[in-house]
């Protein structure tokens, strides 16, 4: 059986500066610039006060990890060969939540609440991927 590509993530023209940045292993999200609060996902407005006054913030990269799954059999797609692999979602030191993948990990240690940070991984010549990786014990 032939496995398809990966496809490529659907950019609205708003969120166009994140992906920007991931191209440069810039971990980018919105800031309002009059609530001063944290956005993640890219928006055209403030989901808190409504305002469009939003710019764009380099995030640290690190953040824990809130909720996770460890996905073993799936149907015939793209992300067969990854398996098992892990979606989880992360709460950035900023405050907001992002959904992506952990990588690099050994998956029966994973947990709740363990620290992770950014690592990008490049597709193609216009995606690099924001994931995740669990950071070492000090």
């Amino acid at each position: 059986m032939q496995v398809p590509e990966k496809p490529d993530p659907l950019v609205i023209k708003w969120a166009r500066p994140f992906w920007d940045g991931t191209r440069e292993e810039k971990l980018l999200i919105q800031k309002c610039s009059d609530c001063q609060k944290n956005i993640f996902y890219p928006r055209m407005v403030c989901p808190y006060c409504f305002s469009d006054n939003l710019e764009w913030v380099e995030a640290s990269g690190k953040g824990t990890i809130y909720s996770f799954t460890v996905v073993e059999a799936n149907a015939a797609s793209p992300f067969v060969p990854d398996m098992p692999f892990v979606i989880a979602v992360i709460i950035l030191e900023e405050g907001v939540r992002m959904l992506s993948n952990i990588v690099d990990c050994d998956i029966d240690a994973l947990q709740c609440d363990q620290a992770v940070e950014v690592t990008f991984v490049r597709k193609n010549n216009e995606f690099t991927l924001p994931l995740f990786k669990p950071v070492p014990a000090t």
